[in-house]
Formats: C-alpha cells, sequence, structure tokens
C-alpha cells in the first residue's frame, strides 16, 4: 500500500510570479483497495477556500502565489494528511494520493453514555459538552471526553449551555435552558461525523460562538462515504442494544446526492435498574450541485427517544441497596413500569444553501422544529407517598426523631426496604379503585414541553486579499413553547379533583374541576420569544503572527401568557404578561505568535453580555406571570492563553484560563421546614458570581510508528465569586398579611458562599495513555485516570440568616456560634477516584468489504464512585438539621449519584 505523509516539491522558473495562476491537481484514493474518494476536504492551510474530490476522487486546486505552503486533507472515516508544498510557477500534478482507514472512527460511540445520563435534580441533566469534543484531535479534549467524562468531568468547569451547536451553519442550542439537546439527533453517529470543531474562543466561520467551543456538523450527502454501512453494537450501559445502517450516494455526476440512515437502541433496563431505553432515529437529506459554486441540501432528523430515569440516593439508602438501585420502578402484570419516564420528539426540517467561490463563502439556512419533550411523574394527594425512599419509610427517621431512638421501628423499617424495595402498582391501583367517590389519590402525569420554533441563519467569509479575511452573518429565532400537564393514566380511578391539597384552592377556575384521562391540571402556559443574533469578524493572517477581532449583537424578546386562572394568583395567572427584553453588545479578540513552524503562542479573551435563560427568566411561570425583579444581562469576562507545539514525534499545548461569570440568577423550587415556616416555595436567587480558572495539559508523545503514549491534566478552581441575594416566594400566603401584600415573598438577605466550590465535576485531573497500532489493522489502548476536588452542589438557603432563626419565635438562635454552624454546613467533598479503561479495534479487508470492530472496557476494576450530588434543602433550620445529623445518618443528607461499575461496548460494522 502506498502511502505518502510529506512532500517537498521544488519548482524553478524564471517567470516572474503573480502573473498567472499555477494548478494543483491529483487524485485521493482509498489504500486498502485503491476506489476513489468522493468528497474529501482539501484546505491551504491560512486560507479560506475549501476544495472538494469529485466523484472521481480528483481535485484541482489554483493558486497565485509563490512560497512554501500545507495542504490539509481530510475525509470521513479516513485518517488525515497533509503536504507541504513549494510553488515557483509551474503547474503540479501530484497523481494519487492514498488515505488510511481510521480504524480508531468507532471510538466516538462511547460519547453516547456521556451525553445521556442524568446528573443533578430530575430537572436538570449533564446536557453534552462531552458531546461537542466528538470529533476533536486536541489530546486534552480527548481525554476529557472518552475519560474524565464518565466522572461527569466539565470542560474548565463550564455548562454546557457555553458552547455552541450548529447543523449545516444553523445554531440549535434551546432558548428554554441555552443548551444544546442532542437528543433531538441522537443514534445517527453515521451521519454526524462531520464535524468541525473550534476550541474555546477561537475564531469560528459560522459563529460568534461561545466560550466552551463550537462545532458545526456538517450533514451535506455530497461529503459522506459513498456505499451503504450496516453496524450492530452491544452494551451494558444505558442501553443494551443497537442497530444502524446508512446509505449515501456520494456525489454523482448528474450533481446530486442522498444520504438515509435509520438506527434502534433499545434495552428493557439499562445498567440502572428498571431504566428502560427505547429510541429510534431517521435521518434523511438530498443534494443538488448545480455548479462548482452552487449546492442546494433539503433534510431532515427525527430522533424519539423514550428511557426511564433514575434517582440520586441518600448514602444510608445507597449503603443498603448498592449503585444499581432505583426506587422508581416496579413491577405490574409481571412488566417492569417505571414511573418517571422521559420522551423526547423534535423533528427537523432543514433547507440549506451553499455558495463557494475564490473569494466567498454564503452558507444560508432555515429550519423548522415542531415537538415536545415530556416527563412522566407519579402525583398523590392526601395519602401516603408511594415512594419507597420517602423519609418516613428508611430506618433514619426512627433514629433520628426529637423523642428518641426507636431502633425496634428502624430495624422493621430496614428489613421492609430490602423485601420490597420498589414501587407497589397493584396497591397504587388498589387504593384508587377502593376510593369512596371514585376520585384519584394517586394518579399519573406528564410534565410536557411543547415547542415551535423557526430559525433562519445565514452567514459569509470573504477573502479579502492574501492577509485579510471578513466574516459576517445573523440569524433569527422564533420560539412558541406550550407548557402544560396532562393526565396520563387514572391508575384505576375515574377521574382527578384538580386542585392544590395544601390550600384547597383551584389550579383552573374556569375548567371542570373533575378531570380525566388526557385533560391538562396543575399549570397550562405558553411562553413566546425572538431571538436576533449578528456578528461580524475580521481576520489578519501573516506569515509570523495572526489576530482577530469579532464582535456581536443580540436582542431578545419573550412573553408569557397564562391559559389557567390559578385560585391562588386570580390577578397575574391569566393572560399575557409583561414582555420583557433584553439586548447588548459582545467582543472578543485573540493573537496567535509563531516562534517557528512547530511552535505557537496563542492568547485569547472576551467580553460577553447574556441575556438570561426562560428558566430562570420567570419565579414560577406553572402558576403566574411575576418576573424575577431587577433581573438583568449575565457578563462573562475570560481569557486564556496557551502554548503550543507540534514537532514529528510529540505535540500537545499547555492552556491557563481565567473566567469570571457575574449577575448570574438562578430559580429553584423545593419543599423547606425553614424558621419562617413550612410550605412549597420557589427560591430565586440574584448577583450570583462565579470565578473559573485554571491549567490544561495536553502532550502525545509518537514512540515509533506503532506506539504513542500520551498525558493529559487539569488542575483548576470553580468557586462562587460572590454571596448572592436570596428571595423566597412561598406557594400558600395563608392568613400571613405579609406574605399576602407582598405576593408570598420573604427577602431573606445575602447567602455567604463566597469561595466554597461549585459543582462542576473533578476540578482536578490527571490521565496517562499509551496506544498500539499494529501495521496488521489492529490497535489497543489503555488510560489510567486519577480524579479529584469534586464537591456536592450546596443550597443557598441554608447559608442565609433564616437559618438561624427559631421555627416558634422567628427570633436568632442565641446559643449557637460561627464555629458551630460551619461545622454543620461544612462542604461535602467527594471521593477521589481511580480509573483504567481499556479499548480496542481491528479491521480487515474482505472482497472489498471492509469490516471493523470495536471494543471498549471502562472502569476495569470495578469501581463505585459518586459523580455529583446535591444538598438537600428540606432542613432550612439549624435546629432541626442539628437533630437529624447526630445520629449520622441524617434523613435529610445530601443525595448523590452513582457511577457505573465495568462496562462495555462492543461494535461490529461492515461497509458495501
Amino acid at each position: 500500500m502506498r502511502t505518502a505523509m510529506f512532500f517537498v516539491l521544488l519548482c524553478y522558473s524564471n517567470l516572474l510570479f503573480g502573473q498567472h495562476s499555477i494548478e494543483i491537481s491529483g487524485t485521493i484514493k482509498d489504500g486498502s483497495n485503491q476506489v476513489p474518494v468522493s468528497g474529501a476536504s482539501l484546505k491551504v492551510e491560512g486560507f479560506q477556500k475549501e476544495y472538494h474530490t469529485g466523484v472521481n476522487g480528483s481535485f484541482t486546486i489554483v493558486l497565485n502565489f509563490k512560497e512554501d505552503f500545507i495542504i490539509h486533507i481530510s475525509a470521513p472515516d479516513y485518517l488525515p494528511k497533509k503536504f507541504e508544498l513549494f510553488l515557483e510557477g509551474e503547474a503540479i500534478d501530484l497523481g494519487d494520493i492514498f488515505l488510511e482507514k481510521d480504524i480508531t472512527l468507532e471510538k466516538s460511540d462511547n460519547l453516547i453514555t456521556l451525553t445521556d445520563n442524568e446528573l443533578s435534580d430530575e430537572e436538570g441533566l449533564l446536557s453534552g459538552s462531552m458531546g461537542m469534543l466528538q470529533s476533536t484531535r486536541d489530546i486534552f479534549l480527548t481525554r476529557a471526553a472518552f475519560d474524565f467524562g464518565q466522572a461527569f468531568f466539565r470542560i474548565r468547569g463550564y455548562d454546557s449551555q457555553e458552547g455552541e451547536v450548529l447543523i449545516n451553519g444553523i445554531p440549535l442550542n434551546k432558548i428554554w435552558d441555552g443548551r444544546p439537546q442532542w437528543n433531538n439527533w441522537g443514534g445517527l453517529n453515521d451521519v454526524i461525523r462531520n464535524q468541525t470543531y473550534t476550541q474555546a474562543l477561537e475564531i469560528n466561520p459560522n459563529t460568534f460562538g461561545g466560550i466552551l467551543g463550537n462545532t458545526n456538523i456538517d450533514i451535506r450527502p455530497s461529503g459522506f462515504r459513498s456505499g451503504l454501512r450496516v453496524s450492530s453494537s452491544m452494551s451494558n450501559r444505558t442501553y443494551k442494544s443497537r442497530l444502524m445502517a446508512t446509505y449515501s450516494s456520494g456525489l454523482l455526476e448528474s450533481g446530486w446526492a442522498y444520504s438515509l440512515s435509520a438506527s434502534r437502541r433499545w434495552a428493557n433496563s439499562g445498567y440502572v435498574e428498571g431504566t428502560l431505553y427505547d429510541a429510534h432515529s431517521l435521518f434523511g437529506a438530498l443534494e443538488y450541485k448545480w455548479n462548482n459554486k452552487n449546492s442546494l441540501v433539503i433534510s431532515t432528523i427525527m430522533a424519539n427517544n423514550r428511557r426511564g430515569r433514575s434517582a440520586a440516593l441518600t448514602e444510608e439508602v445507597f449503603a443498603l441497596m448498592g449503585n444499581r438501585y432505583n426506587p422508581y420502578w416496579g413491577t405490574q402484570n409481571g412488566e417492569t413500569r417505571n414511573s418517571r419516564e422521559r420522551k423526547i420528539f423534535e423533528p427537523m426540517f432543514m433547507v440549506n444553501h451553499f455558495l463557494q467561490s475564490n473569494k466567498m463563502n454564503w452558507t444560508t439556512g432555515m429550519m423548522y422544529q415542531n415537538g415536545s419533550v415530556a416527563k412522566d411523574r407519579l402525583a398523590y394527594f392526601n395519602t401516603q407517598n408511594p415512594d419507597p425512599t420517602y423519609y418516613k419509610y428508611v430506618p433514619s427517621y426512627h433514629i433520628n426523631g426529637s423523642f428518641g431512638a426507636d431502633f425496634a421501628n428502624a430495624n422493621l423499617a430496614k428489613e421492609a426496604l430490602l423485601d420490597h424495595p420498589q414501587l407497589d402498582w397493584e396497591q397504587i391501583y388498589a387504593v384508587n379503585s377502593n376510593s369512596v367517590d371514585e376520585a384519584a389519590s394517586y394518579v399519573l402525569s406528564e410534565d410536557v414541553q411543547n415547542e415551535e420554533r423557526f430559525i433562519f441563519a445565514s452567514n459569509m467569509q470573504l477573502d479579502l486579499g492574501r492577509s485579510l479575511e471578513l466574516g459576517i452573518g445573523a440569524n433569527i429565532e422564533v420560539s412558541g413553547i406550550q407548557n402544560y400537564a396532562n393526565i396520563k393514566d387514572l391508575l384505576g380511578a375515574e377521574f382527578l379533583d384538580d386542585s392544590d391539597s395544601f390550600s384547597s384552592t383551584r389550579n383552573d377556575v374556569f375548567g371542570n374541576p373533575a378531570k380525566t384521562e388526557g385533560d391538562r391540571i396543575g399549570y397550562n402556559f405558553e411562553l413566546d420569544s425572538k431571538r436576533l443574533k449578528g456578528f461580524a469578524q475580521l481576520q489578519i493572517k501573516r506569515k509570523k503572527w495572526n489576530a482577530f477581532v469579532s464582535g456581536a449583537l443580540f436582542q431578545w424578546n419573550a412573553q408569557r401568557n397564562g391559559l389557567f386562572q390559578n385560585e391562588r394568583y386570580p390577578d397575574t395567572s391569566i393572560g399575557k404578561g409583561e414582555e420583557i427584553s433584553f439586548g447588548g453588545l459582545n467582543a472578543k479578540s485573540g493573537m496567535t505568535y509563531f516562534l517557528n513552524g512547530r511552535h505557537w503562542i496563542m492568547i485569547n479573551g472576551a467580553k460577553i453580555n447574556r441575556a438570561p435563560s426562560l428558566q430562570n427568566l420567570f419565579i414560577n411561570p406553572r402558576e403566574n406571570n411575576l418576573i424575577v425583579p431587577d433581573i438583568q444581562n449575565e457578563a462573562i469576562s475570560t481569557i486564556d492563553v496557551g502554548y503550543h507545539v507540534r514537532l514529528p514525534d510529540l505535540k500537545g499545548r499547555i492552556s491557563a484560563f481565567y473566567t469570571r461569570f457575574q449577575h448570574a440568577t438562578d430559580v429553584n423550587f423545593f419543599f423547606v421546614d425553614s424558621g419562617l415556616g413550612s410550605d412549597f416555595v420557589q427560591e430565586v436567587v440574584t448577583g450570583l458570581d462565579k470565578l473559573h480558572k485554571g491549567l490544561e495539559l495536553g502532550l502525545e508523545y509518537k514512540a515509533s510508528n506503532e506506539l504513542k503514549l500520551s498525558v493529559a491534566g487539569n488542575l483548576g478552581s470553580c468557586v462562587y465569586a460572590s454571596d448572592p441575594d436570596i428571595q423566597l416566594y412561598f406557594d400558600t400566603a395563608g392568613n400571613d398579611e405579609d406574605l399576602i401584600n407582598n405576593e408570598g415573598k420573604v427577602q431573606l438577605g445575602t447567602a455567604k458562599i463566597k469561595g466554597l466550590k461549585l459543582a462542576q465535576g473533578p476540578q482536578t485531573a490527571l490521565s496517562l495513555g499509551v496506544e498500539y497500532r499494529s501495521p496488521k489493522y489492529w490497535w489497543l489502548g489503555t488510560t489510567a485516570n486519577f480524579m479529584d476536588q469534586s464537591y456536592a452542589n450546596l443550597s443557598t438557603i441554608k447559608r442565609t440568616q433564616s437559618f438561624l432563626l427559631d421555627p416558634d419565635t422567628q427570633e436568632p438562635l442565641s446559643d449557637v456560634t460561627p464555629a458551630d454552624v460551619e461545622r454543620l454546613l461544612k462542604q461535602q467533598k467527594l471521593d477521589e477516584i481511580y480509573l483504567l479503561n481499556l479499548v480496542g479495534g481491528k479491521s480487515w479487508l474482505v472482497n472489498k468489504k471492509y469490516i471493523s470492530a470495536f471494543l471498549s472496557v471502562n472502569n476495569v476494576f470495578d469501581s463505585v464512585f459518586k459523580t455529583g450530588g446535591y444538598e438537600q434543602s428540606r432542613n432550612g433550620n439549624y435546629g432541626q438539621m442539628l437533630q437529624d445529623n447526630l445520629s449520622g445518618t441524617p434523613s435529610f443528607g445530601p443525595k448523590y449519584w452513582h457511577s457505573y461499575g465495568r462496562t462495555y461496548f462492543l461494535n461490529l460494522a461492515i461497509n458495501f
């Protein structure tokens, strides 16, 4: 097999340079079977224009300058190559250039489980900052995705909303929470592999972007490898089995190209008990390229995902039941039934136009999306909580009571949990069926977000000369979200009385109080929003340095429209509320200085204003139109500096970063027993600042053609940088005149959290890796990983003065010292983590069919560790929390998510 990794061509000529263009031509072929590779990408380093091979694998590059330069060649499923050339005026024919298959390609499938696990409370997800790194070849980021990600490590401690995801140049981050919804295209690995990732603050041709980096997924069929690919997977992680098939035509001589892909992933239960998984995904795209410059693409993605959720556990429950335990499910008629299923189905339809010429790249696209995210919940009314881990059912309840320890009943509670650890569906049906008035005591409801949105985006890159490039772009998004709960199953009852059980007030004053299956209950409202963004950027490229400056502006409007009149908020619950607007300017700039061709230094900085997300804009949008008081844009200031090295045998970087988030807002919902009373409350946190800083290291050493050694590490510090203001809004003001006059609001003052750690995953991480690639097309790699400095999320209400109020007198406790409070509220640090992971693969060429196998084994030593957690806010006063902690096993101690033990993922694929 012929390979070519490095060319130096010297062409002598007496012609004056610049008087005519020079053509460089050649043909790209598959190194294993000599079949032409169509749609391969060729880019001249330092220039905007991108060239592609035709149907026969041939290409022609036209240049008009005289100097040395580098051509980068890449194609899906192949290892990239680069050529160093020198021109003096004569045309060059490079002949056949052979690309080698990337036998480690299937490694990207590991990311499926990293972007699909629940980490925070039941309303939140770790939503995919790891998924953004699927295409990167940066050593540190690769380790962050495939190794540190098992412990929910976050790049620089950032949330995934700090990175932007685009498909064909259309930005897809959700207005609701600012995050990309990776489930919208999950299971379609074959057609989302063509990704361009720009790291952190680096310039991106499609967007101003976020500080985590930006990923553009290119789904043009002309860029896919032609032929049929079929794969099958087995795993013991979130799903057990997967089947996937993809057919792509490649670019035909007629100018047409098309691609189809479908997959299914399923499991009756994943690694954690009762977590069913059932997902179907379908992709279709049609492209017409009527000349070398213009192409039109029509595409659709439909990914339907249904899965059972799992619960965070207190240390008491975990010690009894283990890391696979999940209290959300039970057996009904011999079938496993999970009470907390989540379903996501939000189909996307896109139309894109691409214009590429010598001086300009112009991409325009429109997307329409309409679908829903639904989360099941088992609700109960004036009856016992059906959760087998409810605090009254576990042993600690009988130990921590104010009347002294009752060890006999504690032992009975332990035996009851061990003997009957799951939901009792038969008992639930029996209670409903025996109801005197046929009203439901239990009901299975769905919390639904049904969103319809339209996005138009256009961006253009202009080559202004040999050293200047200009980029401009804009996008507009119109979104309407219907939010409601509906009855999914009455569980044997005839109807549900849609009233608040604490205040006996109606949730839907004008509706029928007796609701049946399919009816909307509890809340019903719409959120309408419009978002406009625009950016411009200028890049200067010199031989010794590059620099860029980029600016952006945004305008965002949002409004709530209540469809139920809630009896607790008769004036503010129904109809349209105030329209609120945000706008701002953003700027970033950066410079790269080349010490020589193999060593360079980068520095980038940004000042960003960002509107609050919809989920943190309203105090309690389910019940009223009230907006968080004095809400403002969040301000982000950041800078990073990096030293990069790229030697023949050594490549990598070391980077330092500093980021400060200011004026953030957070809204939380929970039940609290505090010095101010007991109730369901909305906690509004304003003036919240955060500080992220640290170092990143990633180095890879090529010890031989077969052996690579790597080291990656992170030393970070992510802390709260302010003492934010805390307000509580009580659901039921009762007869308290002050609460009624203030719409249920109580000002708690500041929470003393400055300097405490953020719950952003491990802040210290180290990985050592070894990889061997055999000339006989098999490979094996292993990494040893260490992670530390991970903390549970804080309860801010416990850090306010209300925590020290006597519940009876509401006067400050006089006999409590600061040392007592500090000892009781000491932040929970999670244990150190040690992980050994193995990956490997093999490929064969049989009758021109390419067959590949991939196997990964994570957590080889089957260790169990905490991946995240949070403090419960139930104990909102010092005396009650002290009593609860006396035994060492608090009933309302922190809840944690735990790691999987040893897991595997096996994938077999064949390309026709």
